[in-house]
């Protein structure tokens, strides 16, 4: 029966025997958070491409593979550079022929010159005939390089370090050159929000963001603000460290600081709650303390100590008894 007389004797009590210390009601501002979803996104999401037209021989990678940059992911064949290539040697290894030929006539050439029999006419349109299978020779050369470094571009490379997000072909398709081969996702991971426009003038680059549910709640920094509009949403990045990355585009709750609000606030510790209500100790004019059953809201930390928002059952400027049970 003793703690239904104890508001009444709390009452009774001089405020001098109440616990030290008396702090009051104040009236602060304090921060209005918008909660969203965000979604995890790699910084970078570039196509691996073919630079190759031909089959797909070779697919080394699949979807969540780890790959640096510069590492080769797939395999594409063009079957008639093959053809080519060996038309080539079969042209290379004639002119090889000829100028064997060539160079004998010439060295004889030269020998009957000595001797007197041929004149230097001759031996100069011999040196020509040389010069210009020496020139076909580099020129077919060249045309093998060529036909080398197309096949070599068959090898398609990952364009950076990262994640694969996706492979739409398979292994024996036929590809065309400059067709994606698989996607990939690096340069870090963030997450990207989709913010209402009316909230667009309460963001700020630098400003702290709440990031998770309650409980399991982490903080992170507004990275980027876009200023283009879409669909009345505001677009912005949030970097988060040691955000998960094993689901790209996964969604992540979010809460964004979007204006600020007046409120009446006590410190938590100033709040006692019996029997389903919630009150708070005043000091009354004639110096006797009385308890006041209060509703509260939402519990929040300034400068490092915890309080409580008041909506209802005080007034910004009363005094509060500390301690009181």
């Amino acid at each position: 029966m003793l703690r239904y007389f104890l508001p009444l004797i709390a009452a009774l009590l001089p405020l001098g025997a109440m616990a030290e210390g008396a702090q009051q009601v104040r009236s602060v501002e304090l921060t209005e958070w918008k909660a969203v979803f965000g979604r995890i996104e790699a910084r970078d999401r570039v196509p691996a491409r073919s630079r190759l037209g031909g089959t797909l021989l070779e697919v080394g990678v699949a979807e969540g593979s780890k790959v640096e940059e510069g590492q080769q992911i797939a395999t594409v064949q063009d079957e008639k550079l093959a053809l080519q290539l060996g038309a080539i040697d079969a042209t290379l290894d004639s002119l090889r022929s000829q100028l064997e030929n060539a160079m004998a006539e010439l060295k004889r050439g030269e020998s009957l010159l000595e001797r007197g029999v041929t004149t230097a006419q001759r031996l100069d349109q011999l040196r020509t005939q040389v010069d210009v299978i020496q020139g076909q020779i580099g020129s077919t050369e060249a045309e093998k390089n060529v036909l080398l470094q197309r096949e070599a571009e068959g090898a398609v490379l990952a364009p950076i370090s990262g994640t694969v997000l996706n492979v739409p072909v398979t292994e024996g398709s036929v590809v065309l050159s400059g067709e994606q081969i698989a996607e990939i996702g690096g340069g870090g991971f963030f997450l990207r929000l989709a913010v209402p426009e009316r909230h667009a003038g309460f963001l700020e680059e630098g400003a702290k963001i709440r990031i998770g549910g309650e409980g399991a709640e982490t903080t992170g920094t507004l990275a980027k603000l876009y200023p283009l509009i879409e669909n009345g949403r505001v677009i912005a990045d949030v970097e988060v460290e040691g955000i998960a990355t094993d689901f790209v585009d996964a969604r992540v709750l979010v809460r964004l600081p979007v204006g600020k609000q007046a409120a009446l606030v006590v410190p938590a510790e100033a709040v006692a709650t019996r029997m389903g209500l919630d009150f708070v100790t005043i000091a009354g004019a004639d110096g006797a303390a009385v308890q006041r059953a209060v509703v509260i809201g939402a519990a929040q930390e300034l400068d490092g100590v915890p309080v409580v928002e008041i909506l209802s059952g005080v007034t910004e400027g009363e005094e509060l008894v500390m301690g009181h049970e």
